[in-house]
């Protein structure tokens, strides 16, 4: 199979959930329980607790048209064609192999399909939802199997995951001891610092505020204690930064900001975090950084660099000073412009701060 036609989605969290699937018993039942595809193109499922899904997406071929598919854990008792309507051709339910359910929906042959930017989220422990296209209105009617009424108990849904727009799941994040470790998140700029101005007048100190406060909420409902050196627009200085870290004897210190090039050229984009000195703060710079990278597809890693930026030369703690991407950046700009992307991004640095402190216990 040619690499350039087949792609599978490998995305962890708030991004695309797919997870190793185990070869089960052959008289195992399926983990799919219902399924529906919309008529504007959304796609929900309804699975048995905790269920570990694969998803893929293959282009068309001379048998076969765009198709999008998901393997579930068990085996599906009665395999089925269903034929679809508008731009579905079909949706295909069955066992490629023993253990496994395959859900198989196939576009007709003249509907082009850019699976790029589709992401499977998890609403909680049993529903999925991803929206696979933009169906015109009126052009696909509703096909789907199975109750979802009867949905899982959501009170214990905080406990699993952060109460978020995209419900980013903390089941996923490495777990740290409650109350053991203080950190100091500190949102660049702020109040008449804006910091840098990018493509549509997209404020640098709007966006940091907004992913620090999503990496605040994170790592709380992880257990860690963290204190922001702002949470709203007010004009604070480098030195009570400084203060407030090293007063509240922090463990780690974070500098979350966005970057700007000169002359504003929408051709540089680009993820970096700088650290001063020590093993431990370029660890932390390390871990960040790695995580970042990898919900930025395509965004240049400029890497782990030392700097003698103030905020992480004046602090007694390991501190590093993440650069988020280019507001001025065509694609940064782009990204870092919308909700869920700062989600995963705040998804990405929480995780390089939870390996960071799970590493030196």
């Amino acid at each position: 199979m040619r690499k350039n036609n087949f792609i599978k989605l490998f995305k962890l969290a708030s991004l695309l959930f797919v997870f190793n699937v185990f070869n089960l018993p052959v008289k195992s039942s399926s983990a799919l329980a219902a399924w529906a595809l919309k008529s504007d193109g959304v796609l929900e499922l309804k699975t048995k607790s905790d269920a570990k899904l694969k998803a893929y997406f293959q282009k068309a071929n001379k048998s076969y048209g765009d198709r999008f598919w998901i393997d579930f854990k068990g085996e599906l008792s009665n395999p089925r064609t269903i034929k679809g309507n508008g731009p579905i051709k079909e949706i295909r339910l069955g066992k490629p192999v023993q253990g496994l359910t395959r859900l198989v929906i196939e576009f007709e042959s003249n509907k082009k399909i850019n699976p790029h930017n589709w992401k499977l989220i998890g609403i909680d422990k049993n529903n999925w939802r991803i929206k696979l296209a933009a169906f015109p209105k009126n052009d696909f009617q509703t096909i789907s199997e199975g109750n979802f009424s009867s949905s899982n108990n959501l009170k214990k849904r905080s406990d699993y995951f952060v109460n978020l727009k995209n419900n980013i799941a903390l089941a996923n994040l490495p777990n740290v001891k409650k109350n053991k470790f203080y950190v100091v998140i500190d949102p660049g700029h702020g109040g008449p610092d804006s910091g840098a101005i990018g493509i549509g007048g997209l404020r640098e100190t709007d966006v940091v505020l907004d992913v620090s406060k999503i990496v605040t909420n994170i790592l709380n409902k992880k257990g860690v204690k963290v204190k922001m050196t702002r949470t709203n627009e007010i004009d604070l200085d480098l030195g009570p930064r400084v203060s407030m870290a090293n007063n509240t004897k922090a463990d780690i210190f974070v500098s979350i900001h966005a970057n700007a090039s000169v002359g504003k050229k929408r051709n540089i984009n680009g993820l970096e975090t700088f650290y001063y000195s020590g093993w431990k703060g370029r660890l932390l710079a390390e871990k960040i950084q790695k995580q970042i990278i990898k919900v930025s597809p395509g965004s240049p890693d400029r890497g782990v660099r030392r700097g003698s930026y103030f905020v992480i030369k004046q602090t007694n703690m390991p501190a590093v000073l993440v650069e988020i991407g280019f507001v001025t950046g065509k694609l940064d700009g782009s990204r870092l412009s919308k909700d869920m992307h700062r989600e995963r991004v705040a998804y990405a640095i929480a995780r390089g701060i939870l390996e960071y402190l799970e590493r030196i216990g």
